[in-house]
């Protein structure tokens, strides 16, 4: 007895709407996601305008912490 085959097909289900999205359209925010998140794991390379110091404290721990705990 042989098993029964799907015969369904690989396209959309009836009545829905096939997406397909241009590969910059997920290539432009992974780009821009790495870029934002290197400058937060190295805020020294950020030329940002000079602001409460506190602030980049605050990133330095938020740095240290990440990077103990991923080491």
């Amino acid at each position: 007895m042989s098993a029964r085959t799907d015969t369904r097909s690989t396209s959309a289900t009836r009545g829905g709407v096939e997406v397909r999205l241009p590969w910059w359209a997920l290539a432009l925010p992974t780009l821009a996601f790495v870029a934002l998140l290197l400058l937060i794991l190295n805020p020294a390379d950020a030329h940002a305008a000079s602001g409460d110091p506190a602030v980049g404290e605050l990133i330095e721990r938020i740095q240290q912490t990440v990077l103990q705990q991923s080491s």
